[in-house]
């Protein structure tokens, strides 16, 4: 985020990131299947069909995103400093490994628990699509290490 984006992990930040997130659930293309918000930042885990539907889906969840942030700063202009990273996880010891980070940030970060975060997955399950592939319905399972707290939160769902 640009300098002068508020915190996100406010509760007013993080209600119009959650419902940019809810309204964009139908249309991004892919699937939302964990996310964090962090102060200066956003960690999301999609599902995607393709490269194109990830970028795409990425462009409008952040054109949301930057139209209610500004909307509630009372600004118009750039939100977003930088464009998006991402990698493909492709085993299940790499897609645990992903989850337990985006979860586990703001854990590591401003201390808690990871599966307690309110500015998360962990506390807003009902933002979540289910997954389609095989890696993200049961092959997590097969991971190296998986933290008992990530377990007991995807079983959960």
């Amino acid at each position: 985020m640009g300098d002068h984006v508020w915190n996100l992990r406010s509760r007013r930040s993080f209600r119009r990131i959650k419902a940019c997130l809810e309204q964009a659930r139908a249309r991004l293309g892919c699937r939302l299947i964990e996310f964090s918000v962090q102060g200066n930042h956003i960690h999301v885990v999609l599902e995607a069909d393709g490269d194109e539907r990830l970028s795409r889906a990425v462009q409008g969840l952040c054109v949301r995103i930057a139209k209610a942030l500004n909307s509630m700063m009372g600004r118009k202009g750039r939100v977003f400093d930088d464009h998006y990273h991402s990698r493909l996880l492709r085993t299940p010891t790499e897609l645990v490994n992903a989850i337990a980070y985006v979860l586990g940030s703001a854990a590591h970060h401003h201390g808690g628990r990871p599966d307690d975060d309110p500015y998360s997955s962990a506390r807003a399950r009902d933002v979540l699509a289910q997954p389609v592939g095989w890696l993200l319905r049961t092959g997590w399972r097969r991971a190296r290490r998986i933290p008992p707290w990530l377990i007991a939160l995807r079983t959960a769902s």
